[in-house]
């Protein structure tokens, strides 16, 4: 009888299956086999909120597979990952096979190697119930508050809102930050900035002092005052008065976990969160390498842990002397966490063997996975090496009274130490050779008027770390949060920073006013905290549940009594509707505010209202209506500027544009790729359609690729790519 392996991922089953011999068959589960039920709340909160547990239709197959599986094997193997979710997913494939308890062996490791696997099977152990009670404690609580407070936001709000404990959160901290932006008043300062030179070495200085006095951001408060130090300064001359050179160190940072791959891999590739997790799962789970087969080139990669194992350890440190020199190592380096909750007895996310370097396999990855398997493999090697030594210098220069002093600042790097692998923001700037006392040449000096900025809104690298700060959710939660809030429509991008929407702050302001703690950060780094002591054993899932459930459901069944749609959606105005002289009001709609009349629904005029509520006058077109006559006006949809007929609602007619045309079409050489709408948003195909199914989820350039011929379309962060699957080419715009 052989041995039955089961993980999550068909691609994860290919790596594991090289390192185990003939008596073991390796299966994937496809992911999660058991999960509340969608169509019902799924938790009993009469019986100690026992949940209810159903197998999706989409998993049935897989599970009969399964159970087939494990009726003809000798042991069964859960090789699920290491974490609370895929402790949980371990126990729930246990319930449904429900095999005889010796023939249960439960297997876990950080990296897919041949010696992780090995030493897995040899150490296997009991499934952990206190983690599988912590995730199903998350579950159960999330899945209290989206199916209990979901439908009061649809009955006061509209239809197809949701709340979730964490994403609510999230919203919160995304509209607070809009609203210091609003708030936020520039303040105006003015610098006198010099530039001076030594033999054709021209450096920049800033005015620093007068008369010995520091001056801060704001002591030179407008054009006036600037204007006269300029009118006394512009004729003088000038000596270097002092000198002063440090030596300073830069250290290395720590080798990633979840929330800092996701925050480098946003700020430098323009990755979105989910992007990056989706990309380090793949290289986790394994890459095909020519005649190596799939390999596992990095560790897990939902962990909050900065440690790295010895093996590792040693093995950079042998890589580093051998490739930079001895010098470039100075012994063993280890980190602490700053995340509260992290989880110390896992390891940092790090290439597997650190002599499989980036360059060697690039060939074998396509150009996202190439771009974060070289980010990891830097920063863990990085980590290993040598502080870069960094000479400081700063200069004063002064008038010959000796009345204003300004400040130039250079510095060079002596010795690059870890930078030589992972580049920073760290650079040079370096000064002209100088000597105290000696004259210098004056070439330029001008005030210049500077503003205040307001607090920058968040990006999704941003906004993971302030999650982080605040302990909460945990790895696994930071992404699928930021998506979730964006597919809600209740916060979009905006030049790669989130920006509430209308109906985001507006659910937002109902949760804040009326469920405080639901979206109280303290309230929720606690709710972490307790998930962490189920997770080790210290408390029971059930009394936690209880002591959030009772007091939110009591206040949930009293705002459903006193709140009221028409309060919460609906805002006077002074307009009055032309068409049945009922008064206007602001209305909330699921894309945003609008004016409508208060007569709807006999009446259904509405306008299209700016930011402060003023209508928006509608663009009358010297073109009439084919339908009725009247004049046609331009409007802006969900979806854009339209064309429509002024005497809507009576006439719905709406002008139809041409679509742009992209290209030829080169699948049947007689349509055109133009642009259309679906669920998911825009995609470009054919206009041939049903004939021709040809089709692109980004906008064609217009011209073919070099190399194969196929169509460019327009990539992300400015960049050009083959729409053939199997041609690698991508460049910049």
């Amino acid at each position: 009888m052989k041995h039955l392996v089961i993980v999550e991922s068909p691609t994860k089953a290919r790596t594991i299956s090289k390192f185990l011999g003939k008596d073991f068959i390796v299966e994937s589960s496809f992911g999660h086999v058991r999960d509340l039920p969608k169509s019902k709340l799924g938790v009993d909160v009469e019986n100690n909120f026992e949940p209810t547990y159903a197998v999706p239709i989409r998993a049935k197959d897989v599970v009969s597979e399964l159970k087939k599986q494990a009726k003809k094997a000798k042991f069964i193997y859960f090789a699920t990952d290491e974490d609370r979710e895929g402790e949980a997913i371990s126990w729930h494939l246990r319930e449904i096979i429900k095999p005889k308890a010796d023939r249960v062996k439960r297997i876990t490791f950080h990296e897919i190697t041949k010696e992780a696997i090995e030493h897995a099977v040899e150490n296997p152990r009991a499934i952990d119930m206190s983690l599988v009670d912590a995730q199903q404690a998350r579950r159960v609580l999330d899945r209290l508050v989206g199916y209990k407070l979901s439908p009061l936001l649809w009955k006061k709000i509209s239809r197809g809102l949701s709340a979730g404990r964490v994403q609510s959160v999230a919203v919160r901290l995304i509209v607070e930050r809009e609203r210091e932006v609003e708030a936020f008043k520039p303040q105006e300062y003015w610098t006198i900035d010099a530039v001076f030179s030594k033999k054709g070495n021209s450096f920049e200085a800033k005015l620093s002092k007068i008369d010995g006095k520091s001056l801060d951001k704001f002591a030179i408060g407008n054009n006036k005052e600037a204007q006269e130090i300029f009118d006394a300064i512009k004729n003088s001359h000038f000596k270097i008065a002092k000198i002063e050179k440090k030596q300073s160190k830069r250290s290395p940072h720590p080798p990633f976990t979840t929330s800092t791959l996701q925050q480098a891999a946003i700020n430098r590739f323009g990755f979105s969160a989910k992007q990056a997790m989706m990309i380090a799962q793949q290289l986790y789970e394994g890459i095909e390498l020519a005649d190596k087969g799939s390999v596992g080139l990095i560790t897990y990669m939902r962990t909050d842990s900065v440690n790295l194992s010895e093996k590792f350890l040693t093995s950079a440190s042998e890589h580093i002397q051998n490739s930079f020199g001895k010098n470039y190592y100075s012994g063993k380096k280890l980190f602490k966490s700053k995340s509260k909750n992290a989880q110390e007895a896992h390891e940092a996310i790090r290439p597997t063997d650190v002599l499989i370097q980036p360059d060697d396999i690039k060939e074998y990855l396509d150009p996202k996975q190439f771009k974060l398997y070289d980010l990891i493999w830097r920063r863990a090697v990085a980590s290993q090496m040598a502080d870069a030594s960094i000479e400081a210098t700063s200069v004063d220069i002064n008038d010959e009274k000796d009345k204003f002093t300004f400040r130039a600042n250079g510095s060079i790097i002596s010795f690059d130490g870890f930078l030589k692998v992972y580049k920073t923001d760290t650079k040079e700037n370096i000064l002209p050779e100088l000597k105290e006392s000696e004259k210098i040449n004056l070439e330029k000096i001008s005030p210049n008027q500077h503003f205040t900025e307001p607090p920058a809104r968040y990006t999704e690298a941003s906004l993971v770390k302030a999650l982080e700060e605040k302990g909460i959710g945990r790895p696994s939660t930071y992404a699928p949060t930021i998506s979730t809030v964006q597919e809600r429509n209740y916060v979009i991008k905006e030049e790669k920073r989130l920006k509430p929407t209308e109906m985001g702050v507006l659910v937002n302001d109902l949760l804040v006013e009326h469920f405080p703690k639901v979206v109280d950060y303290d309230f929720t780094a606690k709710m972490e905290d307790d998930l962490d002591e189920i997770a080790n054993g210290k408390i029971k899932w059930q009394d936690v549940i209880r002591g959030f459930y009772d007091p939110f459901i009591k206040n949930l069944e009293e705002k459903e009594e006193v709140l009221s749609k028409k309060d919460i959606t609906e805002e006077a105005t002074n307009e009055i509707c032309e068409k049945c002289n009922k008064p206007m009001v602001i209305k909330m709609g699921r894309f945003g505010r609008f004016m409508a009349c208060s007569g709807y629904p006999e009446c259904k005029n509405t306008k299209e209202i700016s930011k402060d509520g003023k209508v928006i006058q509608e663009n009358t077109l010297d073109e009439k209506c084919p339908d009725c006559g009247k004049p046609l006006v331009k409007k802006r949809g969900r979806f854009g500027p339209f064309i429509a007929c002024s005497g809507y609602p009576e006439c719905k007619y709406i002008k139809k544009e041409p679509p742009k045309e992209y290209a030829d079409c080169p699948k049947c050489g007689q349509g055109k790729i133009v642009g259309k709408r679906g669920k998911r948003g825009m995609f470009y195909a054919c206009n041939k359609y049903p004939d021709c199914k040809n089709a692109y989820w980004s906008a064609p350039t217009g011209e073919k690729c070099p190399e194969c011929q196929s169509l460019l379309l327009f990539g992300k962060n400015d960049t050009v790519v083959c729409s053939n699957k199997e041609c690698k080419l991508i460049k910049e715009q």
